[in-house]
């Protein structure tokens, strides 16, 4: 019997990864620490939900949720992210990447879904609360490396008026399924299919969320006229309510982006900050960059004359790494 076993890359998560081999056949060990260990009960029924609606998604293989470990299918190393990386002309695979979305979108989402070993897992609404939890991730973690306690404090408060304000304008219901991290690091090439990882803060919500996740990904540099090649090609796609109302799922595309982009800077700092982890804080410049791009639009006006006025412009290019 051979028998080989080793780490292999994990995400900006708690979870460790490994790979194992017996007799050539290979699998993935996913753990955790044992108090976070509903964390990998909510990937199962995900991952078994999708699976149910055919999206390829990987299949459990055993479990011991209450010492934090699972064994699940192996989708390999093959991202998304690596396959365009190399590829000149990125839209028809784009095109392709979409074409999954759309399938996924079509999926009646259920708040309650039945699990392998445990209780039914409840997937949540994605409700004014979340995008705050989210968005205050930039005002409470970022800017305080850079700005005095009262400083921020200020700058949240008038921010989130404005915000507030924005998340209320959301035109589109909460009623469709969202990966919440739908970007190609999360998209494998498994064979000819798209395999979907790392679903398990999935939610029912607006069906631009995950559309600005693989637009505006932070991890992938791509041109404006990409995305809006990428966009377009979804709006003809999809559902007639999305193409007829255009110019409300845009404003709405913008608002979750700048929503996003918030959350990830935020995010990016905290694991610099709390848990020591430097390769996420390289991306946050280009992440800022896309803050303002999507900030550029009269709907925006009063939040980016707080930004301009409150937040030094230099900050957005100082590095993290020597604080």
């Amino acid at each position: 019997m051979s028998f080989k076993i080793y780490p292999i890359a994990g995400d900006a998560s708690f979870r460790k990864f490994y790979r194992i081999i017996l007799n050539k056949k290979s699998k993935i060990i996913v753990s955790t620490q044992k108090e976070k260990y509903k964390n990998l009960i909510s990937y199962v029924a995900i991952n078994r939900f999708l699976r149910k609606n055919n999206i390829l998604a990987p299949k459990l293989i055993t479990h011991n949720y209450k010492k934090g470990i699972i064994i699940i299918e192996d989708f390999g190393n093959n991202t998304f992210n690596k396959i365009l990386f190399k590829k000149k002309n990125k839209i028809n695979t784009y095109k392709k990447i979409v074409d999954l979305l759309l399938k996924i979108q079509k999926i009646k989402p259920k708040t309650k879904i039945k699990n392998i070993g445990y209780n039914s897992h409840i997937i949540k609404k994605y409700s004014k609360k979340y995008l705050f939890q989210e968005s205050n991730l930039f005002f409470d973690w970022y800017l305080p490396l850079f700005l005095n306690k009262k400083k921020v404090l200020n700058i949240k408060k008038k921010s989130n008026k404005l915000l507030l304000k924005l998340y209320n304008r959301l035109s589109f219901p909460n009623s469709y399924f969202v990966h919440r991290d739908f970007h190609v690091e999360n998209l494998m090439k498994v064979k000819n299919k798209i395999g979907v990882i790392d679903s398990q803060d999935a939610l029912i919500g607006h069906p631009a969320y995950d559309l600005v996740s693989l637009i505006d990904d932070v991890r992938i540099k791509t041109s404006n006229n990409l995305k809006e090649k990428i966009y377009n090609y979804y709006l003809r796609k999809t559902f007639k309510i999305h193409r007829k109302n255009s110019k409300d799922f845009f404003d709405d595309f913008r608002i979750l982006s700048v929503q996003r982009s918030l959350k990830i800077i935020g995010i990016f700092s905290r694991l610099f900050v709390r848990d020591g982890k430097k390769k996420y804080i390289k991306l946050i410049p280009y992440t800022w960059q896309l803050l303002e791009m999507r900030m550029d639009s009269e709907i925006f006006s009063d939040l980016r004359k707080i930004f301009k006025t409150h937040i030094p412009k230099n900050i957005k290019k100082k590095s993290l790494i020597n604080k």
